[in-house]
């Protein structure tokens, strides 16, 4: 068995002395993972860092087996993160984001809009919306997608203030009034893919995007969500108070 793709760094780990065990989020192949000989020698080393591009061939002599691959580097964004600290959190946790997909099941829509935030995720001011979009494409990828074209209770498309945390349905400012501690609030960036967060947005829309994240995705899995998105959006917070 063999194939030769694009892929994303989102995790590497030591195996043995010196080689890698190398997980990759794929153009055609989905989330991947194969070894790499000598991935922890100091050749390799800087290839493999979380948010680098590689190209990869990968060879098993069984589909099921984990194969090895063979890497070149194709762009390596590793450095340009460290500049920022929401940068830094930020690649984590979008490597987090796309580890959360089952193994070799391709997601191209996602792929693509996870290597167009990489590379532009020093920018604070363009990522914030973008990655609280973002987690909603990894939902509905995953078969929970939210519907927020219409209110639950009216029918109606317009002034959608809050989401149903029972349906994950958008509810209008009038219909959801009388219950309005019990829903979560609908920032309109999230409607909008050129939309940008005004005061209080930026929390609203990750506390909606967290919540569906943790009540559908983790919570099934016995798990929590990471740090490195609490500090990702404390981060982002300090960078842009304007919209905190």
């Amino acid at each position: 068995m063999q194939w030769t793709d694009e892929g994303i760094v989102i995790g590497v780990r030591r195996h043995g002395e010196a080689s890698a065990i190398l997980e990759l989020m794929t153009r055609e192949h989905g989330r991947h993972l194969g070894m790499v000989r000598g991935g922890f020698g100091t050749r390799m080393k800087p290839l493999l860092q979380t948010g680098n591009s590689l190209n990869v061939t990968w060879r098993a002599r069984l589909d099921e087996h984990l194969g090895h691959f063979t890497v070149e580097p194709m762009r390596q964004r590793a450095s340009n993160f460290f500049g920022a600290s929401h940068a830094i959190y930020g690649v984590t946790h979008l490597a987090a984001l796309m580890r959360l997909l089952p193994e070799r099941d391709p997601h191209l829509e996602l792929f693509l809009e996870f290597e167009r935030i990489l590379d532009r995720l020093e920018d604070a001011a363009w990522a914030a919306p973008v990655v609280a979009r973002f987690e909603l494409q990894v939902l509905a990828e995953l078969g929970f997608g939210l519907d927020l074209e219409e209110c639950a209770a009216t029918g109606t498309t317009a002034d959608l203030i809050y989401v149903s945390p029972k349906s994950g349905r958008a509810v209008s400012r009038q219909a959801g009034a009388p219950y309005a501690d019990r829903l979560l609030r609908l920032p309109a960036f999230l409607q909008d893919p050129d939309g940008l967060p005004g005061d209080g947005d930026l929390a609203d829309g990750f506390a909606l995007t967290g919540f569906f994240l943790q009540r559908h995705v983790l919570d099934p899995r016995g798990q929590t969500l990471a740090d490195e998105r609490m500090h990702f959006i404390a981060a982002l917070e300090r960078a842009l108070p304007q919209v905190a």
